[in-house]
């Protein structure tokens, strides 16, 4: 996999480039700044981009800024991003369009080799990684005032496993659920979202917009 890096702490930046070197991936260009960014990813065209936030020299939300700017010019543009706080706006923003292929990790996650590394495979895949507390900030956010009245306990469970980016047989593992029960209930929150069919993944994402956004 061919990686663009966009991180301005010169440790972090040299140790991820270690780590996904290590492990078999490519790193076309590592970078401290947005203009940089935009640069590398306009000549490297990579299979993926993982973007810090808050680059210089403002150091306030650069990094996400120039994610959102990559996606309006291609869609198909894969985005991790890491941060030290949950953004709810850009967070939503990066998901608004339904295609996947975005992530948002805090930054103690990549301190978690393994499930740094399964998100970074997962976005390049076209899918869609939260870190949990990300997810548990947006959705207690929500729920304070609006919430989904259709959901039941269980399938806002699944959802929230869902917007993290499991597979339905993490999903089953981590809630002790047999598959054809998650099937169920991924096939009741579809219902109740007004998803149609579609391809499994694009309603999956959409379906986590549809909480966020509810």
């Amino acid at each position: 996999m061919r990686i663009v890096i966009a991180e301005d702490l010169l440790l972090l930046r040299d140790g991820m480039v270690r780590l996904l070197t290590d492990t078999g991936h490519t790193v076309v260009a590592a970078v401290d700044t947005a203009p940089a960014l935009l640069a590398a990813v306009t000549e490297h065209r990579p299979d993926l981009s993982i973007v810090d936030v808050r680059l210089p020299p403002g150091f306030r939300d650069e990094g996400l800024r120039a994610a959102l700017t990559l996606r309006a010019t291609d869609p198909d543009t894969k985005v991790l991003i890491v941060s030290q706080y949950v953004e709810r706006a850009y967070a939503v923003e990066l998901l608004a369009d339904g295609r996947g292929g975005v992530g948002y990790l805090l930054k103690d996650r990549v301190t978690a080799l393994d499930d740094f590394l399964d998100a970074v495979q997962r976005v390049a895949n076209g899918g869609t990684a939260l870190d949990p507390e990300v997810v548990r900030q947006l959705f207690t956010r929500n729920s304070r005032n609006h919430g989904i009245d259709g959901l039941t306990a269980r399938e806002g469970e699944v959802l929230g496993l869902m917007a993290q980016g499991l597979s339905n047989a993490a999903i089953c593992a981590a809630l002790v659920l047999a598959p054809v029960s998650v099937e169920k209930h991924i096939t009741n929150i579809f219902a109740k979202l007004d998803l149609p069919p579609a391809e499994d993944a694009n309603r999956r994402v959409r379906a986590v917009l549809a909480y966020l956004n509810h």
